[in-house]
């Protein structure tokens, strides 16, 4: 463990004073602010400090024997709850968390099931290992379904002694609100850039600030869209942006063709930020997420209808909603590309 306890550059000055309060610390935080800050990454670096022998500042000092158990993954007074998918792509086994036989050819669940809160009953009941905090992270609380919300929240009706639960949340309000009334909530401010884009930098991002714009200012968000793709603006959008700022119609057949093969949430995400750009240049504001195509964005917003880039905004976000299951992938790629198009065209 790092001697940053395990907290990203920008979450030190805001951990270390909320864990010096922890002898008033409550029994369940939700944890929440915008997706790709780190909320995640906090939690799990705060059950260490939590569970710490001898914290400096609050933090995890990084040397005792609960760090070391912690960053083996075998403290015995910390649990993380999580669906079955996230523990898979966190390279753990699904099946050997669970207490509950599941099918090796079903697909890992995307919910926390009720069953993984049952499990707990017993190591609530046992004494902590070294007379300290037993510290429960579960994330992301949007993947509660309604059975188990309510089963978490018998559980925090009643909180076992010496327990803390730590919760992540992108969305409280999807959260079932009896449950969040039960936990204390925690925002997660958006980075400054002056703390993140360093941190950036060392992860090999070479033009941070451009992966950190496309990312609205969220700093493993830029570092992941890194990793995915070749630019902060791939170049079938710069070629699209190119083309409606030279006032002709865009080629549709080719680019939907193009983006057929990847996952419809991914472009239709670009758009949507595509759109928001456009919007701001239509009321002479600075673009927020591609700044290196400001030029062709503020020539697009100036020609188009400003109340017709705020539809077309609108509408991508109904048509985000049923991505995942179109009828017609070719068919709902036209007509999402289609649609962007006219309205982006001179009025």
């Amino acid at each position: 463990m790092s001697s940053a306890a395990g907290f990203l550059p920008w979450q030190q000055t805001i951990a270390r004073q909320w864990l010096s309060k922890r002898d008033r610390f409550a029994h369940a935080w939700l944890i929440h602010g915008l997706a790709g800050i780190g909320k995640r990454r906090f939690a799990l670096a705060a059950a260490a400090s939590l569970l710490c022998e001898a914290p400096i500042d609050g933090l995890a000092c990084g040397n005792c024997p609960a760090c070391a158990w912690v960053a083996s993954g075998n403290h015995p007074d910390l649990r993380r709850i999580r669906p079955d998918a996230i523990a898979a792509a966190e390279g753990d086994d699904p099946v050997a968390e669970s207490t509950e036989a599941v099918s090796s050819k079903a697909a890992p669940s995307k919910d926390i099931r009720v069953e993984q809160l049952r499990a707990l009953h017993n190591w609530f009941n046992t004494a902590t290992h070294r007379g300290g905090w037993r510290v429960a992270v579960l994330y992301p609380a949007e993947s509660l379904n309604l059975i188990s919300a309510n089963a978490l929240l018998k559980v925090l009706e009643e909180p076992p002694a010496h327990t803390v639960f730590l919760l992540t949340a992108d969305a409280p309000d999807r959260i079932l609100p009896t449950l969040v009334s039960r936990c204390r909530r925690l925002p997660l401010p958006i980075p400054d850039p002056v703390q993140c884009l360093p941190w950036l930098k060392e992860q090999g991002l070479s033009d941070p600030s451009q992966w950190l714009a496309v990312a609205g200012g969220a700093p493993l968000l830029a570092l992941e869209r890194f990793h995915s793709n070749t630019q902060a603006c791939p170049e079938w959008m710069e070629r699209f942006l190119e083309v409606l700022a030279s006032g002709r119609s865009p080629q549709i057949g080719p680019l939907a063709d193009l983006l057929e093969q990847q996952p419809p949430t991914l472009w239709i995400d670009f758009l949507q930020r595509m759109m928001v750009d456009l919007s701001l240049s239509a009321v002479e504001g600075p673009v927020r997420y591609f700044p290196g195509q400001q030029a062709r964005i503020q020539k697009i917003a100036r020609r188009a209808s400003a109340s017709r880039l705020s539809e077309a905004a609108k509408w991508l976000s109904s048509q985000r909603a049923v991505a995942g299951h179109p009828l017609s992938a070719k068919l709902f790629t036209h007509t999402v590309l289609q649609r962007v198009a006219h309205d982006c065209s001179p009025t």
